[in-house]
């Protein structure tokens, strides 16, 4: 895969930047190839100075590209200088476990924001991929809130390798910082009673305080797995604004309980919007952050 990757990345490289540029890059990835680590370190900062201040803009080919050498992998908001940075870690050799971990470590304890966003939200691309757990969950406490998402957003390395506990942690911190859940990967898939008892009782919190809660909450609240949360979703139903409604009975969409079945017989006007696809998760989320 990695050398599949690197193709894609130079080939995307090479159409956006002149001769020059591209020669530098060829030098930098063959001399850290051949072991230079030292180049990494320095070119891996120098790159800022010689690469374009662009998006990457990845055409329609360009991202089915992606897809298929790395299912999951997402380059859609990176920039062209994410890329070019991405390339030179890629080139590091991969012989030894504990030397690339210990190559990726240099890197960020010595990395500004954008250097780390451009580590970060190449996780899913790295070798040895359970090593890089507890750097992912360094990336999620930070307080640097662009750091955080590039680990959270469009990232498919959390929902595949990160232990409950943290995805959990995750997926609550993007709702303390009004961090959108929509473009997070696999919340479908790692959703969990845990997580579900977490959220009813964090947005009891909130009400207790009369605090709003934010609509997306309601995504990870699965009234299967934990039925008291089943009177949450009856009070946004009853009390709730339009967008916080929509949110509810996206959460009642794919349940099965007679809970969820007697509150989808209840607004049956609003069931059908979420049928037809006229409401979804996505129409949901434009409506909060656009």
């Amino acid at each position: 895969m990695a050398k599949q990757v690197q193709d894609c990345l130079r080939e995307w490289i090479c159409s956006r930047v002149d001769e020059p540029v591209v020669s530098w890059i060829d030098e930098t990835t063959q001399r850290i190839s051949d072991g230079d680590l030292k180049q990494l370190y320095l070119r891996f900062g120098l790159a800022a100075r010689k690469v374009p201040k662009l998006d990457l803009n990845p055409s329609e080919d360009e991202l089915a590209s992606a897809e298929a050498v790395r299912p999951g992998w997402k380059p859609g908001n990176w920039s062209l200088l994410d890329a070019v940075r991405t390339l030179f870690v890629l080139s590091i050799p991969a012989t030894d476990e504990q030397q690339y971990v210990a190559t990726l470590d240099r890197l960020f304890a010595a990395g500004e924001v954008h250097e780390l966003v451009a580590l970060y939200q190449a996780l899913p691309l790295y070798p040895f991929p359970t090593a890089h757990v507890n750097r992912t969950g360094e990336g999620i406490r930070t307080n640097m809130r662009s750091v955080f998402c590039s680990v959270a957003h469009r990232n498919v390395y959390p929902s595949e390798q990160l232990p409950e506990g943290l995805w959990n942690q995750m997926v609550l911190k993007c709702l303390f910082v009004e961090a959108s859940l929509f473009p997070v990967v696999g919340l479908e898939e790692r959703n969990n009673v845990t997580l579900s008892q977490m959220l009813s009782d964090y947005a009891h919190e909130r009400w207790a305080a009369r605090r709003t809660v934010h609509p997306e909450l309601w995504r990870c609240v699965d009234i299967d797995r934990y039925e008291p949360a089943a009177a949450d979703l009856e009070r946004v139903l009853t009390e709730g604004n339009d967008v916080e409604k929509q949110a509810a009975a996206l959460a009642l969409k794919d349940r099965t309980s007679p809970a969820a079945q007697k509150l989808r017989e209840a607004n049956p006007e609003l069931m059908a919007k979420v049928n037809s696809s006229e409401v979804t998760w996505e129409t949901v989320y434009h409506q909060l952050f656009d």
